[in-house]
């Protein structure tokens, strides 16, 4: 007997979807009713009602003290005074870049300044204090002294120089060195010597106590003991600073050393 065909198969199929009902139609999502959201958003506001009167009205989060850390020359004192922070404002409505701006403005022996909240009501200044490398003897306060720092910026003036500290004499002493003052301007070569002065080994920089940049590429040092090292630019400071500390070694007794070449160094006088 032959089996079903397709034709029966396809009819019976119908039959059975027939029987069985369409298929039911699909759920719908069913969004919260007004009861529910009205309370929801009243709540989101008196939140936000609330936070905004924490920061900015209530008495809890404004500034009651003001912290330094970090001074040396300086004091907290000075520091605070040129900050100026707005003592019973709200914490947060403290404008920090313009509070670290106000500060390296009035004190200029100050390079970095962080500002951090610390709450519920400190406001806390960090401070950097610009160290010397070299003091150059003010022209227009006769016997006081500028403090220039690594960046060869001239920060301070002090009555003393500080110990340890090399003079920087610009002497220009012939015709083309006095056209090189000219032609870079004295703060170009007070960069010169600062960068010379970074340079220098850690037993030469204890015993240099002046620094002559008599032009752009004539550089030198006068050390203690009457000993003179010619630098020349400050240009392969580092070979320079290697190549003396060997001719020192090899030749301890010198006066006179000169790394201005640094493939032909020499030293004479003894």
């Amino acid at each position: 007997m032959a089996g079903a065909t397709t034709a029966d198969r396809g009819e019976r199929d119908d039959a059975e979807a027939s029987a069985s009902g369409p298929p039911p139609p699909p759920r719908r999502l069913r969004l919260p009713g007004l009861r529910v959201l009205l309370p929801a958003g009243v709540l989101l506001v008196l939140a936000g009602a609330g936070g905004g009167w924490l920061l900015y009205g209530s008495q809890w989060l404004r500034v009651e003290r003001v912290t330094v850390s970090g001074t040396g020359v300086i004091t907290p004192a000075q520091v605070r005074a040129a900050a100026a922070a707005p003592v019973g404002a709200p914490l947060v409505t403290v404008d920090t870049d313009a509070l670290a701006e106000r500060i390296r403005r009035k004190l200029p022996r100050i390079d970095a300044v962080d500002v951090e909240r610390s709450w519920p009501h400190e406001i806390g200044l960090k401070v950097t204090e610009r160290q010397p490398v070299l003091v150059v003897e003010s022209a227009a306060n006769a016997g006081k002294f500028v403090e220039v720092d690594h960046e060869g910026v001239r920060f301070a003036t002090v009555d003393k120089a500080p110990k340890g500290v090399p003079r920087l004499e610009l002497t220009p002493n012939s015709g083309g060195a006095a056209a090189s003052l000219r032609r870079f301007g004295p703060d170009r070569l007070v960069r010169e010597a600062v960068r010379v002065a970074d340079r220098l080994p850690g037993a030469v920089a204890r015993d240099t106590r002046t620094v002559k940049a008599r032009s752009y590429d004539d550089i030198a040092l006068e050390l203690t003991g009457g000993r003179e090292v010619v630098w020349g630019s400050a240009e392969e400071g580092e070979r320079k600073a290697h190549v003396l500390t060997l001719l020192m070694k090899a030749a301890p007794k010198a006066r006179h050393y000169d790394v201005s070449v640094p493939t032909a160094p020499a030293s004479s006088g003894s």
